[in-house]
């Protein structure tokens, strides 16, 4: 107990936190010292409008966090009350802020799921569920975008991207990362639902290829998961992935309106469809962005993908505010509520007292 409690505040350390900080900020000041215009900044209508429209995108935040908490509670079974999926949405958001985008908080989410007394068996099951729930709804939102806005305007044409040592326009890294995500999707929904112990004998098999079987203990691993996932989440009523999704929708909804919102406070108008579409394209480069939580390459994507909509001179500076409201206050939430998670989950629950009656007298 005492290592794990050693490891679980060495991950959380100070570095990690200012690290991320350091890239985001660093990146957001030279995009906004290089691209400054005084004259866009004062053609800014400030008044209620403006900060109303600021407002809501505080307020969308709370909403996303919030439909996190549902989704937890929901996937638990009610077993976690909404202060304690409080605190494991949070410190799960923390892990997912320090680490590299394509990793992603879910080890550590094991570990936080566990602490809280729910069994190792149906803690995987969640974050294996939750990660399913949340390309579920990528895949079925893309093509509803592409129906409604076209795919004309979704991509832009600049910039290209290094994918193992290959050139990748916008579409080409799109298309690569939503098929990525499509099998991932499948071999998870035929696994727990169809055939777990043929999905993890599929995986090993594939990995027995000699330039794969390096990482055949990590197939296996997965194949395991699989498994208890779908023993765990077996005879699930229709209602219950009803909620799970509902509450997948809400988050991810609420996520990507945060900077509707903002477009509407500084500029205040904008086409709320294509820019919610630009945001799915945008989300699978920062997908697989190498810094922790997408530190730097986020404000240049921002840039990138939603300047159109935005005069020159304020890109940067609404990158920066994105960032602020969606990203560095977990770093602070997560470092500030760690210690007295830990100390909770680490105390030790008192044992009932047992009070020993003295023997009867002998008459």
């Amino acid at each position: 107990m005492d290592s794990q409690h050693k490891k679980i505040r060495d991950f959380f350390r100070f570095r990690r936190i200012i690290v991320p900080m350091v890239l985001g900020l660093g990146v957001a000041t030279f995009l906004l010292v290089r691209n400054f215009d005084a004259d866009a900044f004062r053609d800014v209508n400030w008044g209620p409008r403006s900060y109303f429209y600021i407002f809501m995108s505080l307020l969308l935040m709370v909403v996303r966090d919030a439909a996190y908490m549902y989704r937890l509670r929901v996937l638990t079974d009610g077993q976690l009350s909404w202060r304690r999926s409080f605190d494991v949405i949070m410190l799960w958001e923390f892990a997912s802020a320090v680490t590299p985008s394509i990793i992603g908080g879910s080890a550590i989410a094991l570990f936080i799921i566990h602490r809280e007394g729910v069994s190792m068996g149906r803690t995987t099951a969640i974050v294996l569920v939750t990660a399913f729930l949340d390309e579920l709804f990528y895949i079925l939102m893309v093509p509803a975008i592409f129906l409604i806005v076209g795919t004309q305007d979704l991509f832009t044409s600049g910039g290209e991207y290094v994918l193992m040592d290959t050139r990748f326009g916008t579409q080409g890294i799109f298309a690569l990362g939503y098929i990525f995500i499509l099998v991932l999707t499948t071999i998870i929904v035929y696994g727990v639902f169809v055939n777990p112990r043929g999905t993890k004998w599929i995986l090993l098999s594939i990995f027995r290829l000699p330039f794969l079987r390096r990482w055949r203990p990590k197939a296996a691993e997965t194949g395991n998961e699989i498994i208890i996932t779908s023993r765990e989440m077996k005879g699930k009523p229709f209602i219950f992935w009803i909620k799970a999704f509902a509450g997948t929708f809400a988050s991810w909804t609420a996520r990507f309106w945060v900077v509707n919102m903002l477009i509407m406070a500084f500029v205040g108008s904008g086409d709320h469809l294509l820019i919610y579409g630009r945001q799915l394209v945008m989300w699978v480069i920062l997908l697989i962005s190498p810094t922790p939580g997408g530190s730097g390459v986020a404000e240049i994507v921002f840039s990138g993908f939603l300047g159109d909509f935005i005069p020159a001179g304020l890109t940067p500076a609404m990158g920066l505010m994105w960032r602020t409201i969606s990203y560095y206050p977990y770093l602070f939430i997560g470092a500030i509520i760690l210690p007295a998670w830990l100390k909770r989950v680490y105390t030790p629950k008192p044992k009932p007292e047992t009070t020993i009656e003295p023997p009867l007298k002998s008459s």
